[in-house]
């Protein structure tokens, strides 16, 4: 069997291929042409690649220095402030025009560092002795306090005795604070002092972070069990709050709001009852979940107790309650989320609230006494529909009511009134001769 019958089998076309169409076509590569001020080994480092952070302008890098001008970089010795020892550095400064730069060297500007008090043999004995530490330790722990900027973690593995860094962390700002209450003058220089006004506390710092540390460690089984308890005490919370609106009977507006005139008989509805009056048992159920977690962040808790504060009004007055804060200037959640701060953001938003509901209650207001005095000036329910007011002739009495008397058309009689041009006149009949 040839070859002939074989492609015939197959159902092959009997000419051959050509092997332009056998070859399969190659996708070109785009070249990228070099850009002009990077040399060819960079470039081919990189890639082509947009460099991560902004590199100098090509037109800067090809600018001529100025002809007065002699640029040339040399290796000389430099003076650096930050430096306390003998030391002698070198460094490659820029010359101009063979005069050598003069001053401080420009990185000794970053150079921070922190001042601690010291304390004489007095001091020590009048205000500072303490039975757990002795003032061998306490000179090796502000030593090392100087030496490595308040980096309690490095202090703690570098002091020579067994002691945990919330102790050593203690005993620092505990001197310091005595320290600064013995120097000053009055009490009134140090009211505003940070240690004084918010000294530090050994034991909540270790609440704190085992508290962190427990939140942190956290399993996706455990984040997702405290996520589904949360929202069953979510759902029981809006359950107890709808019972509880379905209970109560309206609650009048002068005996809520103090800012409602007394004489008013008017009853507020139970949307419009001021939040603030509600008290924190209003939200037991969602402060018990949140104990069952035994530990959880404040910023997380504020989101819950914002949720359960806003489940009784609708997407829309949340919406211009946040825009309020907006305005205000006032963030939607704190930046520092402290107990008070969050007590204080809750009672704000309560008072948005309340605000809002009283310019909805007043607009309502308004408008119904605008409709009732609109209709006192209409008609009177006796007064028959086909009877109007006509003045006196004079317009000095009251107006007395006439009555319309329809006019009637005889059977052959037109109207004084012409007709319309569009109108064909009537044909006359034989009856009308």
């Amino acid at each position: 069997m040839g070859g002939t019958d074989a492609k015939d089998i197959l159902g092959l076309p009997k000419t051959p291929l050509s092997l332009t169409q056998e070859k399969k076509s190659r996708p070109q590569k785009e070249s990228h042409r070099k850009p002009d001020g990077i040399s060819r080994e960079v470039y081919a480092l990189t890639g082509g690649v947009a460099p991560l952070m902004p590199s100098i302008d090509v037109t800067h890098l090809k600018r001529p220095p100025p002809p007065d001008e002699k640029v040339a970089w040399q290796w000389l010795p430099v003076k650096s402030s930050a430096r306390k020892d003998d030391l002698q550095l070198y460094h490659w400064v820029r010359v101009v025009n063979d005069v050598p730069p003069t001053g401080d060297y420009s990185f000794a500007k970053y150079n921070k560092s922190v001042d601690v008090l010291k304390y004489t043999d007095d001091e020590y004995e009048n205000h500072l002795t303490d039975p757990v530490w002795t003032k061998e330790e306490t000179d090796q722990l502000f030593e090392l306090c100087e030496r490595f900027d308040l980096r309690f973690t490095v202090i703690a593995d570098r002091f020579p005795l067994s002691r945990t860094l919330e102790e050593l962390k203690d005993r620092y700002y505990s001197v310091t604070r005595a320290l600064l209450r013995a120097r000053a003058q009055s009490p009134a220089e140090l009211a505003n002092h940070p240690l004084i006004k918010e000294p530090y506390d050994m034991t909540r710092d270790r609440e704190r972070k085992r508290a962190l540390s427990m939140v942190l460690s956290q399993s996706r089984h455990q984040e997702k069990k405290d996520a589904e308890i949360l929202a069953e005490a979510k759902r029981i919370t809006e359950m107890r709050l709808a019972a509880r609106r379905a209970a109560e009977p309206d609650v009048p507006a002068n005996e809520n709001i103090g800012s409602v005139s007394p004489s008013s008989n008017s009853q507020l509805p139970a949307t419009a009852v001021a939040p603030s009056t509600l008290t924190m048992a209003d939200y037991a159920s969602t402060l018990a979940s949140l104990r069952m977690l035994h530990v959880y962040l404040r910023t997380y808790g504020l989101e819950q107790m914002v949720q359960a504060a806003s489940s009784a009004v609708g997407l829309r007055t949340i919406k211009r309650v946040e825009q309020t804060l907006q305005d205000l200037g006032v963030n939607l959640k704190p930046k520092v989320p402290t107990k008070t701060v969050c007590d204080e953001h809750l009672e704000l938003r309560k008072e948005i609230l309340t605000l809002l509901n009283l310019q909805k209650q007043l607009q309502y207001k308004e408008s119904e006494g605008s409709s009732h005095r609109e209709g006192t000036y209409g008609a009177m329910p006796d007064t028959p529909k086909d009877r109007v007011f006509a003045s006196e002739p004079f317009g000095f009495g009251a107006e007395r009511p006439i009555k319309k008397e329809p006019k009637r058309k005889g059977p052959g009689r037109q109207s004084d009134t012409p007709s319309p041009a569009h109108k064909r006149p009537r044909k006359l009949k034989a009856s009308d001769l």
